[in-house]
Order: C-alpha cells, then structure tokens, then sequence
C-alpha cells in the first residue's frame, strides 16, 4: 500500500464516521492572531500546546525557518490577508532553536539538487537570469537575529496598519519553552 493510498483510506474512515466534527470552527481566528512559523515536524502539535491554542484560535502560516525573504511575496500577502480579510489584530514571529535553516548550505543544496536530476543548464538559466541560488538557498547564523529581521519587514511594510503589534519569540523544540525577542506592545 502506498502513503497516498494509507492517506485516503484513513480519509474515507475519518469522513464516514465524521471525526471532524470535534475541528468544526469558522474561517475566522477566535483569539484574532496570525503567526509565522516554521514547517519543523515538532513544532506541528507542540507548537499549539505551548501557547495554548486549539482549532480554530489562530491563522498559521509555515515556511522554511518562519522567515520572512520577500516583502511582497506570497508569505507577507497571507500575514496581510489574515489582518485585513480574516480579522487578525496582532503577528507573532515564531522561529525555533536547531531549526534547519540554521544550518543550510546553499552549495551543498546544490549539490543535492543536481545528484537529483536537476539538470545543470537548469541551473544556468536561472544563475543567468540574475538570481543567486547560493543566498537564495543560504539559512541563518542567529535565530533570535532572523526572528528580529521578519518582525522588522512586517513592521515596516506599507501596507501593514501601525496598531498591528508584531512580536517575536523562539520556541524550544523539545520543551516547548519560548523566549521573547520582540515585544510587539514596546515599538
């Protein structure tokens, strides 16, 4: 049986038994907050635990590393759509210790890349079309450093109302302790 197929047949059982209704909740962040996190497996359930969040308080957007790269791409759009459209009043930036990102080698990347298949014409083409894959594949020294950076792009945005508080923090991993390293209330 393959994942997929495993994934399904759950689906069929979890719908015809209406598992979901205990999830049934509106579009809307009852604790009005939208964070910015990181896609690490550990943070899936143990993130909401540590901050006492259930289905249905927050709107949680995940990338590599919860950072923030872009001013206008598609993770600021979803952190503006969850202000403006889906009645968000405040951001949390919520990085985590021994994240990946920490750690990443944009060569080495490449490297892996290509023993993948990717072919290296590919890559010129894209080297030629004036990105750097090295930085753009590159993570970070400081977690708490990267945390400060997203928190200062969002703050800083044009399209980001000033009464919006944006704070940051970093999450254990394992204990699910966090550390602030932005109070949004103190601009």
């Amino acid at each position: 049986m393959t994942l997929l197929s495993e994934i399904l047949e759950y689906n069929k059982t979890f719908v015809d038994e209406k598992l979901y209704e205990q999830y049934t909740t509106t579009k809307f962040p009852d604790k009005k907050l939208v964070i910015l996190t990181c896609m690490d497996t550990r943070l899936i359930e143990l993130l909401h635990k540590a901050t006492n969040m259930k289905n249905g308080d927050v709107k949680v957007v995940k990338n590599a590393g919860a950072i923030l790269s872009h001013p206008f791409g598609s993770i600021m759009r979803s952190l503006l759509i969850a202000v403006y459209e889906l009645q968000a009043d405040e951001v949390y930036v919520i990085g985590h210790h021994d994240c990946g990102m920490s750690v990443l080698d944009g060569e080495k990347m490449l490297e892996k890349i290509t023993e993948r298949g990717i072919e290296k014409e590919t890559l010129d083409i894209i080297k030629n079309s004036g990105i750097d894959l090295n930085k753009w594949l590159e993570g970070f020294d400081s977690v708490e450093d990267s945390v400060k950076h997203s928190v200062d792009m969002i703050r800083s945005h044009p399209l980001m109302a000033d009464e919006v508080p944006v704070h940051g923090l970093v999450i254990n991993p394992e204990t699910g302790k966090l550390d602030l390293v932005v109070d949004g209330y103190k601009r």
